[in-house]
């Protein structure tokens, strides 16, 4: 058995058509485009071409791209003051600071700064408390894009065996809140857990997040199980996932590829999470179950 390939940019590519008419029905009806607000601070590679994707995405979904670039040696101050004076702009209906941060910037401070309204990251303390109290919030962007994938492969969510591997705030943790919404059983795991393969083989659906490359094998999967490897890992080799894709393609139902799979569903939902920030900060109504 050849498992299914998860086309994640198939899937984003569909989410970020969907945004882009919306938001123009938006601007109809409100006299405004939504605005999505990126603070980079430096000049790190990686971070750079992500925010050049985002405002990207950002501009052909029909939103206003609002892009400060700072020096390395910005100021906490200063970055907190640029964070509140775009907090009450209102022209801006998301905030999103790209992390990694300098050293000197405790991000979690920035990153309390941004009003839970513009908070389209998620990662906001009030947004992660919504979540865990099923309260409506905005969910991080990753995770979100995760259990979209899997609606599609799998339909209802209820009564599936999921193992979560990795327990970060920007995505295990929230992921199993997401999938217990779902009413699945959730098993969170990380690189620390004994014996990891005992919790898999029983798993209907694995995500994994560990940022471990290859970390998990084929041979530790349930046949038939769907797969999403959020990992993302540099190699010799090129990128690679935190599953060994070639073992586990081979038991798996369904997979996700990497690249291809989760990734493009991250900026997708980040300007899904902008478009219902618009709505809700203009207090114009959006049907939800249409995103």
């Amino acid at each position: 058995m050849t498992a299914d390939i998860i086309d994640g940019k198939a899937f984003a590519k569909q989410l970020r058509e969907r945004v882009g008419a919306m938001s123009a029905e938006f601007a109809k009806a409100a006299g405004r485009k939504p605005g999505l607000a990126v603070v980079l601070v430096g000049e790190d590679p990686a971070s750079s071409v992500y925010v050049r994707n985002k405002g990207k995405a950002t501009i052909g979904a029909n939103m206003e791209s609002f892009e400060h670039r700072l020096p390395a040696d910005t100021s906490q101050a200063q970055l907190l003051a640029l964070v509140d004076t775009l907090n009450a702009d209102d022209a801006v209906d998301g905030i999103l600071v790209q992390l990694p941060l300098p050293a000197h910037i405790h991000e979690q401070t920035v990153i309390t700064r941004i009003s839970p309204d513009k908070d389209v990251d998620g990662f906001h303390p009030v947004n992660a408390g919504r979540l865990a109290t099923g309260l409506d919030g905005f969910v991080p962007c990753t995770p979100l894009g995760c259990v979209m994938l899997l609606k599609d492969r799998i339909g209802h969510l209820a009564g599936e065996e999921a193992v979560v591997v990795g327990r970060s705030n920007i995505v295990g943790k929230p992921m199993a809140q997401l999938l217990l919404r779902e009413s699945c059983t959730v098993t969170v795991t990380h690189s620390r857990t004994r014996d990891l393969f005992e919790h898999l083989r029983t798993a209907d659906i694995v995500v994994a997040a560990v940022g471990i490359p290859r970390m998990i094998e084929g041979r530790w999967l349930k046949p038939g199980a769907t797969v999403i490897d959020v990992g993302i890992n540099r190699t010799e080799n090129g990128l690679v996932g935190d599953v060994d894709f070639d073992s586990a393609k081979e038991v798996a139902g369904a997979i996700t590829p990497v690249p291809g799979g989760v990734g493009p569903m991250t900026i997708a939902c980040l300007i899904r999470n902008t478009l219902v920030a618009a709505h809700r900060n203009s207090g114009v109504s959006l049907d939800r179950d249409a995103i």
